[in-house]
């Protein structure tokens, strides 16, 4: 029978953690009453580095039912690296596993599909939104604005899908094989291969405490997944160069004609146009190159992904 381990990353979560625990044990019990998956099968939460009450909770509900498993970081590494964490923890545990966010707006019962996919011989399920309805107009555009950037750029990505997801023990052992220390899950997981599948879900409303991915860490994750799975980026400065560069001859066979011709006193507005396109293009060259030159230094470091402090099993 089927070993499922739930992997839950969790900052600053004791808010919303009672209710996300009774939801999942409720859904747990359930498929082991159905007989859909095994009695070895467990809940871990990972807490990265929260500065609430958040592992003290999940030591109580460690010690309440051993349903529960706890994973603590020594301290905080963002959610990409608590979950993969996670995963790497338990994946030599379990038959499967199903990652998704503690604030359970991922649908839970999205998972028995996942369970009917993974029986049918996929190795990933992914968990895909059926619409963004109930995103502001904001937040709607300039998600679909991401995947459509990060699909133009050859990083391939599952339109609407963000941590949601099955992946079998097979698959998690290809995934420990990626050594990058900046982590986009979402573009490497597809990078694994093996035969994937889609379930599709209503995406549903917070149910207590406050969004770890405000506006700031939103772009900061699109910019980490551009630059982690692509190079494109540099190749459009390359493009670019070449483009003002025949630019410039266009304009330097101009600037000749224009003295030839007795005109040599020219207006300031193209020189001072000229001057700030440049300027403004040579910077964000620079910037570039240099976010994609600090990703090789990071990498050429080898540090640790994640610590673990603590393993409640």
């Amino acid at each position: 029978m089927l070993t499922l381990f739930l992997v839950i990353p969790c900052y600053n979560e004791e808010e919303v953690l009672p209710q996300t625990a009774q939801t999942l044990r409720d859904k747990m019990r359930g498929l082991m009453a159905d007989k859909r998956i095994g009695k070895e099968s467990k809940i871990v939460f990972v807490n990265d580095g929260s500065k609430d009450r958040t592992w003290e909770m999940i030591e109580k509900l460690h010690k309440v039912d051993p349903l529960f498993r706890g994973i603590s970081l020594s301290r905080n590494r963002g959610h990409q690296n608590a979950l993969l964490a996670g995963l790497m923890t338990v994946k030599d545990e379990c038959d499967a596993a199903i990652s998704l966010d503690a604030d359970l707006q991922d649908d839970v019962n999205a998972i028995d599909e996942m369970i009917e996919k993974y029986e049918a011989g996929y190795e990933i399920v992914y968990g895909v939104r059926s619409s963004r309805k109930k995103d502001s107009f904001f937040k709607r555009s300039t998600a679909q604005g991401f995947y459509r950037l990060m699909s133009l750029l050859g990083a391939e990505t599952v339109y609407n899908h963000a941590d949601f997801r099955l992946m079998s023990a097979r698959a998690l052992d290809a995934l420990e094989e990626f050594k990058e220390v900046n982590l986009f899950l979402r573009g490497i997981v597809p990078m694994v291969g093996f035969q994937s599948a889609c379930v599709y879900y209503e995406r549903g409303e917070r149910t207590a405490g406050e969004s770890k991915y405000p506006l700031k860490k939103m772009l900061g994750l699109a910019f980490e997944g551009i630059t982690s799975l692509s190079i494109k980026p540099i190749r459009l400065i390359a493009i670019s160069g070449a483009l003002i560069f025949l630019v410039s001859i266009v304009m330097l066979i101009y600037s000749l004609i224009r003295h030839l011709a007795g005109h040599t006193v020219s207006g300031w507005t193209s020189l001072a146009v000229s001057i700030w396109a440049l300027g403004g293009i040579q910077l964000l060259s620079l910037g570039v190159i240099g976010e994609y030159v600090g990703k090789v230094y990071l990498e050429t470091k080898q540090r640790p992904r994640y610590i673990i402090e603590q393993y409640l099993k």
